[in-house]
């Protein structure tokens, strides 16, 4: 049973920045595939999940068929299409568009999560963080009104995803410690593996580009496939524990490190870099979210002074 406290602050820091630096590197090899391989965002999704299934295998034979048997099974399945639908709306938004565009759209989530955990959960938000939220979405419409004119509702993908992760978010905190971060990721590997099996079937069915079925077209993109499920598996094992290292309030800003990453890799892959207005949205995004984590620390500090 994992710690009820954080046992290293420091270290969890370490890893999490880590992992917000390296995770970027997915949504570049899916933007790639799509760009320079022609595979569709739902085939890119499906292998995604598959090969993250496949990469955290050997760890299942160190820990014995236990992984299996989760606690909570249905609702680590349920995790796991929530997270696929949400990758694949995401993979869908950087085939076309910059990825520092669409990093800065989908960081609303911290906005979301923080609505509807006051609207279901009863959490109490102030003024001050209700003003961030519409400040920070007033960021996010700087970013999506140029995008939304050169590429139409798929600007407002990102959000779509953003949605989903937060009820994903929500699901992980309903389920708790039930289960050991190997078992929710195994089970979240099934769930998104066969979601997407079934989600190439009807849109290829119903003649969408974007579900596609396909093989890779050569090694290095069968390379690049196997590399973005070891990341996705690997990466989000240490996210999860990270977090057991140290708490979410300071943990939390640095998923922005994502955005440095994401505009790193567009420009040096694809020559994309934001320009001056969407710069302006991304400020705002960050800082808006950067002070709803703040005030949750000065919050969190109160209760416990009390």
């Amino acid at each position: 049973m994992p710690p009820s406290t954080p046992e290293n602050p420091l270290k969890g820091m370490a890893i999490m920045a880590t992992c917000m630096v390296v995770l970027p590197l997915m949504d570049a090899i899916a933007k790639y595939m799509a760009t320079f391989e022609a595979m569709s965002p739902g085939q890119v999704t499906f292998y995604r999940f598959f090969f993250q299934l496949v990469c955290i295998l050997p760890l299942v034979f160190f820990t014995g068929t236990a992984v299996f048997k989760a606690k909570r099974p249905w609702m680590n399945l349920f995790r796991g299409m929530l997270h696929a639908a949400a990758s694949l709306m995401f993979f869908v938004a950087v085939k076309y568009m910059p990825l520092a565009d669409v990093f800065a759209i989908y960081f609303v989530e911290p906005f979301m999560l923080t609505m509807m955990s006051a609207v279901f959960l009863g959490d109490k938000v102030g003024w001050r963080r209700w003003l961030a939220i519409v400040v920070g979405f007033g960021g996010a419409m700087i970013v999506i009104q140029p995008s939304y004119a050169i590429f139409g509702w798929t600007a407002l993908l990102p959000v779509a995803c953003a949605f989903l992760y937060t009820l994903y978010l929500f699901l992980n905190r309903a389920i708790g410690e039930a289960d050991s971060p190997l078992v929710m990721q195994t089970m979240a590997g099934v769930g998104g593996t066969l979601f997407m099996a079934a989600a190439l079937g009807i849109g290829d069915g119903m003649g969408a580009t974007d579900f596609t079925p396909s093989l890779p077209a050569s090694f290095l993109g069968l390379f690049l496939l196997i590399l973005l499920g070891s990341i996705s598996g690997y990466m989000h094992l240490l996210v999860v524990r990270a977090f057991r290292l140290a708490p979410l309030s300071l943990l939390a800003p640095f998923q922005y490190f994502e955005i440095i990453s994401a505009t790193v890799l567009g420009y040096a892959l694809f020559g994309d870099f934001p320009t001056a207005s969407k710069w302006l949205g991304i400020v705002i995004i960050v800082a808006s979210g950067l002070f709803i984590i703040w005030r949750e620390r000065l919050k969190s500090r109160q209760a416990e002074a009390v």
